[in-house]
C-alpha cells in the first residue's frame, strides 16, 4: 500500500502537476508581465497600509497572516529535511522554481476567489475554487470534488502531517506521543472552534513573532558557517542540474527525483495553486478583486526564505550527512551543533509547535469552508468536532506514511483547481488589465 501511493504521487507530480504549472505559470507570467516580482513591494504596502477599506470580513492582513499561517507548517522545517533525504540537495533549486511559477497561479486563484465570492448565513464572506469551479463555469461535480479533497488535504497536510513532525522529537525525549496529541487537540479547540475570524486574529499575533525568532537563530547558525554556505549552494545548483551521490556517496539522488521533489515539497510548503490560499483569503476587505490577488504575493516568498535557510542549515552543518536522521530530529541535529543539544532541541521544539499548531488551526478554516459548502452550518461544527477529534491520530501514524498520503491529497486539490483557473484564465488577464495596464484593454472588454 506504501508503494502503491508512492507511486501514484510520483506520477502525478512529474506528468501532471509538474507540466501544468511549468506551462501555466509560464502563460501566466508572461501574460501578466511578470506580475509576481514586479508588484511585491507594493503586496507588502498592502499589508502594512492601516487604511483598508472594502468590503470583507477581516482585514487584508489578517487574511495573509492566516495564508502565511497555513504555509508555515512543519513543511518548512522537517518537510526540508525529507526533501533532502528524498530528492537531494538539487530538490531546493526546484522548489525555488516551482514558488515562482506557483506564485502567479495563486495571485490568479486569488482574484476569482475574491471575484466570486459569496456572503454566508453569518454575513461573512466566502470563496474559493469551489465557488469559481460552480458560479464561473458551472462545474458543480467538481466544485464538490474540490471540497472534498480539501477535507482529506486538511486531515492529512494540515492535522496528521503537522501533528507528527511535531511529536517526532518529544516521543524521543520519553514523551507519550498518543498524550501529546491529545493536549495539542484541546488547545487548537479553543482556536478552531470560534471560527474563520478568531483564526486569522490568532495567526495575525503569532505568525510575524514565530517569523523572525526562527529566522534570528537560523542567521545566527549560518553567520558561524558562513565559509560553507556558498559551496553549499554550489552543491544544490550542481545537483538540480546533473543529479549528486550526496549523504556521503551512498545515496545517488538524479535530476528527475530532485524535479519532482522539489516540487512536491514546494507544493507543500507554499501550497501556491492548491486552492486554500483564495479560501482565506476571500474574506479580507479590499476594493478590488486584483488587490486581493497582489495582497498574497509576499506570503510564497516569505515561506521560501524560511524553506531555503533550514535547507542551507541542514548542509552547512553536516546534519544530512547524518545516517539515520529522519524529519524533524535532522533539524534538532543541525540547530545543536551550534546552540547545544538542549539549546537545539527547545529551538527546534518551539519553532515546530507554532509552525504546526498556526497551520492546524489555519486548515482547520479551510475545513470548515469546505464543509459549509457541501453541507449546512449545523454539520460544519460538527466535522470541526472531528477534525480536532483526529489530531492524536497523526501523532502515532508513521512520518513516511504520512508524508506521502499528504502529499498526495494536495496533488489532487491542485489539479482539481487548476481545471478552474484555466477554464477562467481570460478573467484574470482581464482584470489584472483593467486594473494595471487600463490602455492595453480594448473597447467593450
Amino acid at each position: 500500500m506504501h508503494q502503491i501511493f508512492l507511486n501514484l504521487n510520483q506520477s502525478l507530480t512529474f506528468y501532471c502537476v509538474f507540466p501544468v504549472i511549468v506551462g501555466l505559470g509560464i502563460f501566466f507570467t508572461l501574460k501578466l508581465r511578470c506580475l509576481q516580482l514586479t508588484r511585491l513591494t507594493m503586496s507588502l504596502r498592502s499589508l502594512l497600509s492601516s487604511k483598508q477599506e472594502g468590503t470583507g470580513s477581516i482585514s487584508s492582513y489578517q487574511a495573509v497572516a492566516a495564508v502565511i499561517a497555513g504555509n508555515l507548517g512543519t513543511g518548512n522545517i522537517s518537510g526540508m529535511a525529507v526533501a533532502l533525504s528524498t530528492g537531494g540537495p538539487g530538490s531546493l533549486v526546484w522548489m525555488w522554481v516551482m514558488a515562482f511559477l506557483g506564485s502567479i497561479i495563486q495571485y490568479s486563484s486569488c482574484v476569482l476567489g475574491a471575484k466570486y465570492r459569496d456572503k454566508n448565513a453569518s454575513g461573512e464572506y466566502v470563496g474559493g475554487p469551489m465557488y469559481y469551479l460552480r458560479k464561473g463555469l458551472n462545474l458543480k461535480k467538481t466544485a464538490i470534488g474540490f471540497s472534498i479533497f480539501t477535507l482529506i488535504a486538511a486531515f492529512a497536510v494540515g492535522n496528521f502531517a503537522q501533528v507528527n513532525s511535531m511529536v517526532l522529537p518529544l516521543k524521543t525525549m520519553g514523551f507519550n506521543p498518543l498524550l501529546c496529541g491529545i493536549v495539542i487537540a484541546i488547545l487548537a479547540s479553543l482556536v478552531i472552534l470560534g471560527g474563520v475570524k478568531r483564526i486569522a486574529k490568532v495567526a495575525a499575533s503569532i505568525v510575524p513573532v514565530m517569523a523572525l525568532l526562527y529566522l534570528l537563530a537560523g542567521a545566527v547558525i549560518l553567520c558561524l558557517h558562513s565559509q560553507a554556505i556558498i559551496p553549499a549552494l554550489w552543491i544544490m545548483l550542481k545537483s538540480a542540474f546533473q543529479g549528486s551521490s550526496f549523504v556521503g556517496g551512498v545515496m545517488g539522488f538524479t535530476v528527475v527525483k530532485a524535479l519532482s521533489t522539489g516540487f512536491e515539497r514546494g507544493i507543500f510548503a507554499t501550497d501556491a495553486g492548491t486552492g486554500i490560499v483564495p479560501i482565506l483569503q476571500s474574506g479580507a476587505r479590499s476594493k478590488d478583486v486584483v488587490m486581493n490577488g497582489v495582497a498574497t504575493l509576499v506570503a510564497p516568498f516569505l515561506v521560501m526564505i524560511i524553506c531555503s535557510m533550514t535547507g542551507l542549515i541542514l548542509v552547512v552543518t553536516g546534519a544530512c550527512d547524518q545516517v539515520g536522521l529522519a524529519s524533524t530530529n535532522m533539524v534538532v541535529f543541525a540547530f545543536s551543533q551550534v546552540f547545544g543539544e538542549i539549546g537545539g532541541l527547545v529551538i527546534v521544539l518551539v519553532a515546530l509547535f507554532l509552525f504546526a499548531y498556526t497551520t492546524i488551526i489555519a486548515w482547520g478554516g479551510c475545513a470548515e469552508k469546505a464543509a459549509e459548502f457541501l453541507w449546512n452550518r449545523k454539520k460544519v461544527k460538527l466535522f470541526q468536532y472531528l477534525y480536532l477529534a483526529l489530531i492524536p491520530v497523526g501523532a502515532v501514524a508513521r512520518v513516511d506514511f504520512v508524508w506521502i498520503f499528504a502529499d498526495l491529497a494536495i496533488s489532487l486539490m491542485l489539479i482539481t483547481n487548476l481545471i478552474g483557473i484555466i477554464g477562467l484564465r481570460k478573467e484574470v488577464i482581464e482584470e489584472t488589465k483593467r486594473y494595471f495596464f487600463p490602455s492595453t484593454v480594448k473597447e467593450g472588454e
